[in-house]
């Protein structure tokens, strides 16, 4: 059974793209490895939230995971900022992370291009409080996206120099979390890539029906094939792979068939879209606003996550602290 740990973004709604990416795979590896899922809101921060939309993001995200079927007796699921040992292992690691390394890195840069009148000391070390986030626990696998690879090998690299200053095998090097399978990849409403929130082209598990309704019915198309069995544009090919998870197959069928015969209406198709999208979330948007209106059962889930999460951090934390020299008289 391998350790995982991952990370959860503390701004934003969960999407489509989304449930049938992360989420979907959270489920499966809850099921057979030892997982621990936190909510990083330290990592927000970065972008000087305030405290109101702070607290209100952190409740959100956390209620639309457990309502997905995120298990807290399954999985440890908790709050970074529950775990004060993991700001003791970044601030240790902090010590031997170097300047030129912590700007060479993908995401620095970018954030500097996006925010360059907020760039920050976390946003230069945001690659040592990760590595932090995932060592504490001494996780051997780790869930990540293309644009945190390099993040996850430098995770690798704080590991190894810790191990290798120290002369010890402490600190496990994190692979990468194998799927095993090739992950769905929901396109977005706008015609083009995937579905995201930055790009705001997503369908939201919390989103009401007049709202699906509204935002499907607005997805880019095409003015239509022109003949039969034509190649479909990416807008029009984005919107069946959408209907291909949300649909039943003879509806998908139906559609192809009426646009290799130059007969699709788009408007028709959008609304069956739209409906078989509700239909889909109907269930999870129900459970997402049951869980988030019961501040007793989160309250717990936190403090049981967090109890939990601390008393494999504090292990790592005094182990560090008697390798590196810190020592009781």
């Amino acid at each position: 059974m391998e350790i995982v740990v991952s990370g959860i973004r503390s701004t934003g709604n969960l999407h489509l793209g989304n449930y049938f990416g992360a989420v979907r795979n959270f489920l499966k590896m809850q099921e057979e490895n030892r997982c621990y899922f936190f909510i990083a809101d330290y990592h927000s921060l970065t972008t000087h939230p305030h405290p109101d939309n702070l607290h209100e993001s952190v409740k959100q995200i956390l209620s639309e995971y457990l309502a997905c079927g995120i298990d807290p007796e399954k999985a440890t699921v908790f709050l970074q900022s529950d775990v004060p040992e993991v700001t003791e292992l970044y601030l240790l690691l902090n010590m031997n992370a170097y300047v030129g390394e912590l700007e060479r890195t993908t995401s620095f840069k970018e954030k500097v291009r996006l925010q360059p009148d907020n760039i920050n000391a976390g946003l230069l070390t945001y690659p040592v409080l990760m590595a932090a986030d995932i060592i504490v626990h001494k996780a051997t696998k780790v869930p990540v996206g293309k644009d945190q690879e390099q993040n996850l090998e430098m995770t690798r690299r704080f590991a190894r120099r810790f191990n290798q200053m120290y002369d010890v095998n402490y600190f496990p090097e994190p692979a990468a979390y194998n799927f095993g399978h090739a992950l769905v990849k929901i396109p977005g409403l706008d015609g083009s890539g995937k579905m995201g929130k930055s790009e705001g082209n997503g369908i939201y598990l919390a989103d009401a029906p007049e709202v699906i309704r509204k935002k499907v019915m607005r997805a880019v198309t095409d003015k239509g094939p022109e003949k039969p069995n034509q190649e479909m544009s990416e807008p029009v090919k984005n919107l069946f792979t959408i209907m291909k998870v949300v649909s039943e197959p003879d509806t998908v069928e139906h559609f192809r068939e009426k646009y290799n015969r130059c007969e699709i209406r788009y408007g028709e198709m959008k609304k069956q879209l739209a409906e078989d999208i509700i239909r889909f979330t109907a269930p999870i948007r129900e459970r997402i606003l049951e869980i988030s209106g019961n501040n007793v059962y989160l309250r717990k889930v936190v403090r049981t996550g967090a109890e939990k999460a601390r008393e494999s951090a504090a292990k790592t934390v005094r182990e560090v602290r008697e390798i590196i020299g810190f020592k009781p008289f």
